[in-house]
């Protein structure tokens, strides 16, 4: 576990580096440098099998056979407003080009914007009509929002951070309606 952390530490700190011209208008429509990474409140929990080998929760089935716990999606207030968080209180981000349903986040912008991975649950103040998920290229599932796929940022780090707002004119934060937020 501590072996986990040190690598994790290590990768966020690295995908930080290559933040400095992420997500500029001058890239057009592909994901190159738009940022990749997850902020601080992890997207998924570690969970340790019985065996003590580590198991992430994303709403799919672990090693172990158990289901992971699928991922909620609720709301928070900020100062930019009644925002989209995780169960956690971690600020969920939109990419705006992404499309509906479709994300083109990939390679350094995951690393720099996690996907929030698995089919969400809703919590307090979610419209229901409005939340869902999509298959990524990978097969994975990422949860979305009125279409928009969500992400995280890794440079929030506590509840409440919304460090990512207005990134590169392109990461934003979404209301419970599911308007963007700029």
């Amino acid at each position: 576990m501590r072996r986990t952390r040190t690598i994790l530490t290590a990768t966020l700190m690295g995908a930080g580096l290559l933040l400095a011209g992420c997500g500029s208008a001058d890239e057009g429509d592909t994901d190159e440098g738009a940022g990749g990474g997850y902020g601080g409140g992890a997207p998924a929990e570690e969970e340790t099998t019985e065996e003590g080998e580590a198991t992430e929760e994303s709403g799919e089935e672990g090693d172990n056979g158990e289901m992971a716990a699928a991922p909620t999606v609720t709301t928070a207030e900020t100062d930019l407003g009644t925002i989209l968080v995780d169960g956690e209180g971690m600020t969920l981000y939109m990419f705006t080009n992404d499309e509906e349903g479709v994300s083109n986040c990939e390679g350094d912008c995951l690393e720099a914007w996690p996907a929030l991975e698995g089919e969400p649950e809703a919590g307090e103040g979610i419209d229901t009509s409005l939340l869902g998920s999509l298959e990524r290229s990978d097969g994975t599932v990422q949860a979305s929002y009125n279409g928009w796929p969500l992400y995280y940022w890794v440079q929030d780090s506590a509840p409440g951070d919304t460090t990512g707002q207005g990134v590169n004119d392109v990461w934003y934060v979404l209301s419970p309606e599911g308007e963007i937020i700029e």
